[in-house]
């Protein structure tokens, strides 16, 4: 049949009649499986296999008795309860039950081929004594090989990653991560990515390639317990140790930040119109990492603002600044007024009403903020409205 062309148009031909027959067989099935309802499994593909085998060869031109094609029949057959125990011991129990990891149909499928394929060589070689046939074949693939190697590298570069992190476990599903600058929750693992969803509600797909080859904070490693940092800046002129005690205060009764381990305060730089101070905390729920930075953020404000301390602006011109005015007499008029319309200072006269609102001081707390706490030391008074 092959008398008037070369070895390597036969080689050709060869593969060309083995997937085309593959692909056929297998096209028929899938149609009547859509159209019919016929279920076909694992033995439907060995027989396009099968019969994709027995039409190469016959192609080609190989000849053997026929123990050779029921051996090669009977070790083919036999393959397909050595897939079948990968799928129900490896993919099933190992990954799926023991590790709680889904493991996508496709890569089932790709290793379940690449199981025929090595049995399917084993017994061209040794069965068929076809190593020379062989060899022409391996090396017509090998530039097939290349070109889909080239067009399918970020592919395989997302399952080899993936693999990896099946693996090594550096995180799993329900996980927080820190991805660059970017916070969120691990939702999903598959073959060729991760997804991720932000506190946003925003779903961001990762290639498992840039997962392995980039740095990632695990959030819930070795506990969901972990530090946060916040920088501050403020004026030379305040003191450390009274900076410090405010910092401390506004981040320890921020809601959402635990008294355990105990939040640290500690200045960490010189800057050109500041001294930085650092915050570290440590929350446990970082889906709520958001709210718990807002809610140290503010407390800081007012507590700097109650002491009087200020948070520059960045200084690069002289400016001359004026002293700050006192309280407003529409401030002190207010505070009369209420004053006097409490029954407690109804024995005092306006003078000494007067007396005592000059000797006060305006304070300014945000909502949900604590005023004052039991036990702490002070005499001083605070007035409440309703």
């Amino acid at each position: 049949m092959f008398d008037a062309v070369s070895e390597a148009e036969r080689d050709a031909i060869t593969v060309v009649v083995f997937i085309a027959t593959f692909f056929v067989a297998l096209g028929i099935g899938r149609f009547l499986k859509r159209r019919a309802g016929v279920q076909l499994g694992l033995f439907f593909r060995l027989f396009c296999l099968i019969l994709a085998f027995y039409a190469a060869i016959s192609v080609y031109g190989v000849h053997a008795p026929w123990r050779y094609h029921v051996g090669a029949a009977a070790i083919l057959l036999s393959t397909a309860l050595i897939v079948a125990l990968v799928n129900r011991y490896v993919w099933d129990f190992y990954f799926e039950k023991k590790r709680q990891t889904r493991i996508p149909h496709f890569l089932r499928e790709v290793v379940g081929g690449i199981i025929f394929l090595i049995v399917l060589l084993f017994i061209l070689s040794y069965g068929y004594h076809a190593e020379a046939q062989l060899k022409g074949l391996l090396a017509g693939s090998g530039v097939l090989a290349i070109i889909l190697g080239f067009a399918g590298q970020n592919l395989f570069a997302g399952i080899i990653g993936g693999v990896s992190i099946q693996i090594n476990r550096p995180y799993k599903v329900g996980d927080w991560l820190k991805v660059g600058d970017t916070y969120g929750e691990v939702r999903e693992i598959n073959w060729r990515s991760t997804r991720l969803c932000t506190n946003d509600n925003i779903y961001l797909d990762i290639p498992n390639n840039e997962m392995v080859s980039h740095q990632i904070v695990n959030l819930h490693y070795p506990t969901e317990v972990h530090a946060m940092r916040i920088r501050v800046g403020v004026e030379y002129k305040n003191p450390p140790n009274v900076v410090k005690e405010a910092l401390y205060r506004a981040a320890s009764t921020a809601k959402g930040v635990l008294a355990e381990p105990e939040t640290k305060i500690f200045l960490v730089d010189f800057g050109e119109s500041a001294c930085i101070y650092e915050i570290k905390y440590y929350m446990g729920n970082h889906s709520r990492i958001n709210e718990i930075n807002d809610a140290v953020r503010t407390n800081v404000w007012y507590e700097l603002k109650r002491r009087g301390i200020t948070i520059p602006f960045p200084i690069r011109t002289l400016q001359v600044q004026r002293r700050a005015a006192l309280p407003g007499q529409e401030e002190q008029a207010e505070a009369l007024s209420i004053l006097r319309g409490e029954a407690l200072f109804g024995c005092l006269s306006d003078e000494q009403l007067d007396h005592l609102v000059k000797q006060a001081r305006l304070s300014t707390f945000g909502r949900g903020e604590p005023v004052i706490e039991e036990g702490s030391p002070g005499d001083s008074m605070f007035v409440l409205l309703r």
